[in-house]
């Protein structure tokens, strides 16, 4: 399932913005305060969100009037489009408002277009705690692959939920009879939003093993484990990269203590006894742990990381680079945000999106819509080098609010959002 169309509306530093025609790798450029990070919080938000509810995910965020846009009063609008697993077009569409001093969800909508031009099917469509939901999904696909054609009439069932800020994605998508919700579902709950910490990396954890590696990069001893363990050839790969990027290192173990724990070995030909993780340079923690993440043998649906160069030797960043690409074709969306030059030069100019920041909003803007940008890099050069020459510019005419073009596949009634890329 891929992420085509990301919208935005009063979510803070995002008081109407759009992101369209999302590739498989996605790099996101800006100024500091730009709002890549607050990007990358709308997937957190929506994994908490359904972890959790509503409420909970906009109070850890400082409540409702710290993440509406300032000075607007919401609702706060998050909505998706994305390929199901049989390729027709979806949209989630979730509203968030606020009422008795908590977050509520005000409007949650899950619709699959059957093509460019009829109305899209509401598989579900609740309002606070309330609302409907197709139930023969099934026989409208049983009846499309049959006949070409879907002409079943929609069956609906009312439901109530307990509380008025829970997902109806959170209980509907536990039931595979909902296939397009359970799958979404899926997708949100299997999204790796890094927020990787080379301290927590460093420390011993309990013996075991971990088939991904964490948010924060705690278990990267019980994800080499695991590796080792039923993944020998992919581990050896990663083996292999490191030897070929850390001068003298040989090999790495998880090795178990006496009391249980496990522990990372590095060997370094220099010297005759392996030596522990935490005398082993944060660069070299680093680059390892994201060689593990992917080079994971089941990637997530959408990975999330920020800024990857921090500790990483600049020479390295086309390598890497190539290597999210190569990680985005095995089936994981990939998201990158970056300040470097030398990992832009290794990326594609439809791959790069940058963000500006006027009057205290963002506008998000695509490099190839660019002639400038695309002329230039046809010319030879390298997108990192423009963007360090500071070509990467907003023309003169553009408010940072700029109208969406016209979606067909969309219903006549629904909003436009702005502004386009």
């Amino acid at each position: 399932m891929q992420i085509e169309t990301i919208a935005i509306e009063n979510y803070r530093l995002f008081r109407k913005a759009i992101l369209r025609n999302l590739p498989r790798m996605c790099v996101v450029v800006g100024a500091n305060g730009s709002g890549k990070s607050t990007l990358f919080d709308v997937f957190s938000f929506l994994k908490d969100a359904l972890a959790q509810n509503v409420n909970e995910a906009v109070a850890r965020r400082g409540g409702f009037r710290e993440l509406v846009s300032r000075g607007q009063s919401g609702p706060i609008r998050i909505e998706l489009k994305f390929r199901e697993s049989g390729g027709r077009l979806a949209t989630y569409e979730l509203q968030i408002a606020a009422e008795a001093g908590r977050s509520v969800v005000q409007r949650e909508i899950l619709k699959l277009h059957r093509d460019s031009y009829s109305t899209p099917m509401h598989l579900v469509d609740f309002s606070r705690s309330r609302g409907s939901a197709i139930i023969n999904e099934a026989v409208h696909r049983q009846n499309e692959a049959v006949h070409g054609q879907d002409g079943v009439k929609d069956e609906r069932k009312e439901y109530a939920l307990n509380d008025p800020s829970v997902l109806a994605i959170k209980g509907l998508g536990q039931f595979k009879e909902f296939r397009v919700a359970s799958e979404f579902r899926s997708m949100i709950e299997n999204w790796h939003i890094s927020h990787f910490d080379i301290s927590r990396a460093r420390q011993s954890t309990k013996a075991g093993h971990a088939e991904h590696l964490s948010a924060h990069g705690e278990n990267v001893a019980q994800v080499v484990q695991y590796m080792f363990e039923h993944h020998r050839e992919r581990f050896n790969q990663v083996l292999e990269l490191m030897r070929r990027r850390v001068p003298g290192l040989t090999h790495v173990e998880a090795k178990a203590t006496e009391d249980g724990r496990l522990i990372l070995r590095f060997q370094d030909d220099t010297f005759k006894d392996p030596f522990l993780s935490r005398h082993v340079s944060d660069g070299t923690i680093k680059m390892f742990a994201y060689l593990l993440l992917l080079h994971d043998p089941r990637p997530h649906p959408l990975l999330a990381v920020a800024e990857p160069e921090n500790q990483l030797y600049p020479e390295l960043m086309q390598e890497l680079a190539e290597e999210f690409r190569d990680y985005a074709r095995r089936g994981g969306q990939v998201f990158v945000s970056t300040h470097s030059p030398d990992f832009l030069n290794g990326v594609r100019l439809e791959e790069i999106y940058w963000l500006v920041k006027r009057d205290g909003f963002t506008s998000v803007h695509r490099a190839s819509e660019s002639e400038t940008l695309r002329n230039l890099v046809e010319a030879g050069d390298l997108p990192g080098q423009l963007w360090q020459q500071g070509l990467f510019e907003v023309p003169s005419h553009d408010d940072g609010m700029a109208s969406i073009l016209p979606d067909t596949r969309q219903e006549p009634q629904e909003p436009q959002w702005g502004p386009a890329v």
